[in-house]
């Protein structure tokens, strides 16, 4: 390649290089600066003891939200992907394919204010199941808490997991699931034995890209729960919103991009893997 080539090609990428400048590497390095920095202006990890003393309870909840939540959206997802792909009722098929995908479309916090319609103690939920005999009034309860939280970004990720997982699923070799057909399998062991392994390393790349954008909201643990314990992202608006204490947010930011780094190794070691990296 000529020098007259390589400028060309700098200055193409130098837009995209820039915005990834701006938009991603001058933030994360201001975050990591503040954090590590000391009333005092030297390196220190108190905003880090601070934000632990504080929100301790937070992290592990978060964790175990995104986890969970994970965890459901897989299991939705499966049985979507299964039913479009080796599902033998049309109009089942048929009307699966119009529906899962819509919450693509609606922004979170669209979903939260609609989950809070739709879970709230007088929601529409109760007020179908009592309009319906099953349930009297007294006995209605509200699911805004922690469940409201796994129900919404279920709900929201669910689609985006299942349309790449219905796409993995219908590139396999239709002959080896035929296969297990006409010995016998039942179209449950088939799904479970010969289809998710082949899929698998496309349903954990779903689920990590689901993780990384759960623990990102905002808008759904704020409108859904709005108590405690509650997500990082609720905490570090509150520490900014309330007193300005940007360094403890900054180190409860550190603390997120942690979380997230693990399942980014997860990622990138399943990319590897695919690859033949050693």
């Amino acid at each position: 390649m000529s020098l007259s080539q390589r400028n060309l090609a700098l200055l193409l990428i130098a837009p995209g290089l820039a915005l990834v400048a701006a938009l991603f590497i001058y933030p994360l390095s201001f975050s990591l600066i503040s954090a590590f920095t000391g009333p005092e202006g030297g390196f220190s990890l108190q905003a880090f003891g601070k934000a632990w003393e504080l929100y301790s309870g937070d992290v592990v909840f978060t964790v175990v939200i995104v986890l969970a939540s994970c965890l459901f959206t897989a299991i939705a997802a499966i049985v979507i992907a299964g039913t479009l792909t080796l599902g033998e009722n049309p109009y089942i098929v048929g009307t699966l394919k119009a529906l899962y995908r819509w919450p693509l479309f609606i922004p979170f916090i669209v979903a939260a204010q609609c989950m809070r319609t739709f879970l709230a103690k007088n929601g529409l939920m109760n007020n179908s199941f009592v309009s319906l005999g099953l349930m009297e009034p007294l006995q209605a309860v509200s699911f805004l808490d922690w469940r409201g939280i796994i129900a919404t970004f279920v709900w929201k990720q669910t689609p985006f997991v299942a349309l790449l997982l219905a796409g993995a699923l219908a590139s396999i070799d239709r002959a080896t699931l035929e296969a297990g057909r006409n010995l016998g399998a039942s179209r449950l062991r088939v799904m479970i034995e010969l289809a998710l392994p082949q899929v698998m390393p496309t349903l954990l790349v779903a689920l990590v890209l689901s993780f990384v954008t759960m623990l990102s909201v905002l808008s759904v643990p704020m409108m859904v729960a709005g108590s405690q314990p509650t997500m990082l992202t609720v905490d570090m608006a509150f520490r900014i919103n309330a007193y300005g204490d940007y360094a403890t947010a900054n180190a409860l930011g550190v603390i997120t991009y942690l979380i997230s780094a693990g399942a980014a190794i997860i990622y990138l070691k399943r990319g590897m893997a695919k690859e033949g990296t050693p």
